[in-house]
C-alpha cells in the first residue's frame, strides 16, 4: 500500500505539472490532432485517477494491506467510532481529501453539464426568433449580423449550425461548403461533450496546469479534427482561405498568390499570448502543408503510451484488491 501511494503521488505531480505543459508547447499535435485528443484524454483521466488514489492508498495505510480489507476495516472502525492505534493525522487527512476531490469532480462534472445545457436551451430559443432558415440547407439558420459568424448548436432533439448574413456575404459559395462541413463534423463527432469534459476539468482544478493548459490545447485540436471532415467536402487551400477569412474578419487577402506566405507573415501576431488568431493560423499552416502529417508509426507510439498512461494507476489500483 505504502509503494502505490508513493508512486502514484509521483504519476500525480508529472500529469498535473511538467507533462502537461510539455504537450501545450509541443507543435507535433498539430500533425495528429486525434492522437493528441487522445494523450490528454489519457492524461486527464489517469491523472484524476492518480490524484484520487494516492490520497486513498496512503489514507488507508493504517486499516489493511489490500484495498478490499483497508475499506471494510475503515467502516467497521467508523461504525464503532474507534481508528487503529496507528493513524496519524495525515492518514486523516489524505481520507478526507480522497472523498472531498472525488465529490468536488464529480459534482462539478454534473453542475458544469446542467449549466451548459440550460444555457443551450435560451440560446436555442433564441436563435429561433432571431434567424432565418438558410434555403436548400436543412438545420441552417442565418442571423443578421455584419460581422462574420459560424457556430454549431448542439441540441437534445436538434442541432443547429448558426452563420451570420456577414459570412455569407464574405465567403464563395465553395468556402461556406466547407464552413458549413466544419460545424456539422463538430455536431456528428460530438465535439461539445468533450470540450465539456475539459471545461469541467478546469473550473474544478483551475490553478492546476494540466486543467488550464488542456481546455485550450483540446479546443484547437477538435477544431482541426472537424477541419479534417471538412476536407472531404472541399480542397484544403479553399478551406484553408474560410478559415483565414472568417478567423480575421475579411482582412485577410484572398487574392494573394501564395497562401502559405500569408499564413506565415500572420505567425508574429500569433505568437502573443491569448492572441485571438491563435485558433486560426495553426490551423490555416496544416492545410497549407507546414504541417505534415506525423508517421503512423510515431501516432502508434503515442496513442500506446497514452493506453500506458491510464494503464498504470489502473493496474495499480487493481492490484491491491
Amino acid at each position: 500500500m505504502l509503494f502505490a501511494a508513493f508512486a502514484l503521488a509521483f504519476l500525480t505531480v508529472a500529469l498535473a505539472w511538467p507533462v502537461p505543459i510539455l504537450l501545450a508547447k509541443a507543435t507535433w499535435p498539430n500533425r495528429a490532432p486525434g492522437t493528441a485528443l487522445a494523450l490528454w484524454q489519457a492524461i486527464a483521466l489517469a491523472g484524476g485517477l492518480s490524484m484520487i488514489g494516492a490520497l486513498l492508498t496512503w489514507g488507508l495505510i493504517p486499516f489493511g494491506d489490500t484495498l478490499p480489507s483497508a475499506l471494510t476495516s475503515l467502516a467497521t472502525h467508523l461504525l464503532n467510532g474507534t481508528l487503529p492505534a496507528q493513524t496519524g493525522f495525515d492518514h486523516l487527512i489524505a481520507l478526507t481529501g480522497a472523498i472531498l476531490l472525488g465529490t468536488h469532480l464529480i459534482l462539478n462534472l454534473v453542475a458544469t453539464f446542467v449549466r451548459t445545457e440550460r444555457q443551450r436551451r435560451r440560446h436555442h430559443q433564441l436563435v429561433q426568433l432571431l434567424s432565418e432558415p438558410l434555403p436548400d440547407r436543412p438545420g441552417t439558420r442565418v442571423i443578421e449580423h455584419a460581422a462574420p459568424v459560424a457556430y454549431c448548436l448542439p441540441g437534445a432533439t436538434r442541432s443547429i449550425t448558426v452563420l451570420s448574413a456577414g459570412m455569407l456575404k464574405l465567403l464563395q459559395p465553395d468556402e461556406l461548403r466547407g464552413v458549413i462541413a466544419h460545424e456539422k463534423a463538430h455536431l456528428s463527432q460530438q465535439h461539445h461533450m468533450v470540450l465539456l469534459a475539459f471545461k469541467s476539468w478546469h473550473s474544478a482544478l483551475p490553478w492546476f496546469p494540466i486543467a488550464n493548459r488542456s481546455e485550450n490545447a483540446v479546443a484547437l485540436l477538435v477544431e482541426m479534427l472537424a477541419d479534417d471532415q471538412a476536407r472531404h467536402v472541399v480542397d484544403d487551400i479553399t478551406l484553408a482561405r474560410a478559415i483565414a477569412l472568417v478567423g480575421t474578419a475579411g482582412r485577410f487577402d484572398p487574392t494573394v498568390e501564395s497562401f502559405t506566405e500569408t499564413a506565415h507573415a500572420e505567425t508574429t501576431a500569433a505568437a502573443e499570448p491569448d492572441h485571438p488568431f491563435d485558433m486560426v493560423l495553426p490551423r490555416v499552416r496544416r492545410l497549407t502543408g507546414q504541417y505534415p502529417p506525423l508517421p503512423v508509426a510515431a501516432r502508434v507510439a503515442v496513442f500506446a503510451g497514452a493506453v500506458l498512461l491510464l494503464a498504470v494507476p489502473t493496474a495499480m489500483l487493481l492490484l491491491l484488491s
